[in-house]
């Protein structure tokens, strides 16, 4: 037998001999073995699927987002077969099984939740809200931020019961809980009530669109903009930059103001008193001169109107449009500013004032 050979046979000899008497190292060895390869496998098909899919933003997106979870599910998947096909005699070979069923399938779960929130994503970069006119892209990121925060909920509970139901404990819990199946449900039931309440009001949130993102409401009489809608609750921003947290259930339960419910455009109201004898021409054409000079207005409507009437004094109501909430209110205060300064400047008179009379009285004898 030549030299060389003898030589590798004594040095291969002794590994042999241990994975004869250890065959777990086998084993380790083969999963050693899958890691560089899934490796190269991973960084290859990353790169050839990000260039073809390149000019298609879904898929890109889903690339981006999903590629290390995918990574993980097929190590976990190449491990399952290494393990199916060891002996079953090995020690722990059923554990060893078992807590890979388990990451394979936390696995998937998290793959199925960076798919829903790649494509969730994606539409919401495809309609953006920050044009004026933004009440279908507002419209379309409300529905898919609640419906892929509602599926991202349902794969991770799919996932977890699926993962609790390979534990033979559980199963043997269930089967002994048959007997008292009703009761249980009643338990679990009124327990789940605000939750599952919560989750069926932001399914029909997203689907009729009471509010949406950015939506202007009045809410428990405050002023506010739709900040944010999750899967439980929604945060409205109020003017004076606190947040009010409300449950979702709440605005299908109780009636709100919506101020842009069909579109942002909105009237807005300013109201003077003025003395009886105040003429109504130039107040009419000091509003719409005022009007007219205001970035704020939208050109639609300036209309001035006598609306009540007291034992003191006349109240003026001027009526006017603007584009939002905002500049509406932003459009109020500078008329209500500038129609009190050309009162006070040209008819200063006309303020309201109260008026006292004094009687001449004579007495009896005179």
């Amino acid at each position: 037998m030549p030299d060389w050979l003898t030589t590798a046979a004594y040095t291969i000899m002794p590994w042999f001999v241990l994975v004869t008497r250890m065959p777990w190292i086998g084993v380790m060895v083969q999963l050693l073995l899958c890691v560089p390869v899934v490796m190269i496998v991973h960084r290859i098909g990353t790169t050839l699927l990000q260039r073809l899919a390149a000019a298609l933003p879904f898929s890109r997106r889903l690339v981006q987002y999903g590629h290390r979870a995918g990574a993980m599910v097929v190590f976990l998947l190449l491990a399952q077969v290494i393990l199916r096909n060891a002996a079953d005699s090995l020690p722990g070979m059923a554990a060893a099984r078992h807590f890979s069923a388990l990451a394979l399938i936390a696995a998937l779960t998290w793959l199925g939740v960076r798919c829903v929130r790649a494509i969730s994503h994606t539409i919401i970069e495809l309609n953006p809200a920050d044009s004026p006119d933004n009440l279908q892209a507002r419209r379309i990121q409300t529905q898919t931020k609640v419906l892929g925060r509602t599926a991202m909920v349902m794969i991770i509970l799919v996932g977890t019961g699926t993962a609790l139901m390979t534990l033979p404990i559980l199963r043997q819990i269930g089967t002994s809980l048959l007997a008292s199946a009703g009761v249980a449900g009643l338990v679990v039931g009124f327990a789940a009530k605000p939750v599952l309440g919560n989750l069926l009001a932001g399914m029909q949130i997203a689907l009729t669109q009471p509010i949406r993102l950015q939506d202007v409401v009045i809410v428990q009489n405050e002023w506010g903009h739709i900040e944010e809608i999750t899967g439980t609750y929604v945060v409205v921003r109020i003017w004076d930059q606190r947040r009010m947290v409300v449950p979702l259930q709440w605005f299908i339960e109780n009636p709100f103001q919506n101020w842009t419910r069909t579109s942002s455009d909105i009237l807005g109201t300013v109201l003077l008193w003025v003395d009886y004898r105040m003429p109504l021409d130039p107040v009419r054409k000091e509003a719409e001169r005022i009007c007219k000079s205001a970035p704020e207005w939208d050109g639609r409507l300036c209309l001035v109107q006598v609306v009540e009437a007291s034992e003191h004094a006349m109240q003026l109501r001027v009526l006017i449009s603007a584009g939002n909430a905002g500049q509406s209110w932003d459009l109020r205060c500078r008329l209500r500013e500038e129609l009190l300064y050309f009162i006070q400047r040209e008819y200063p008179e006309y303020l309201p004032k109260i008026r006292a009379g004094i009687a001449e009285t004579r007495n009896a004898g005179e």
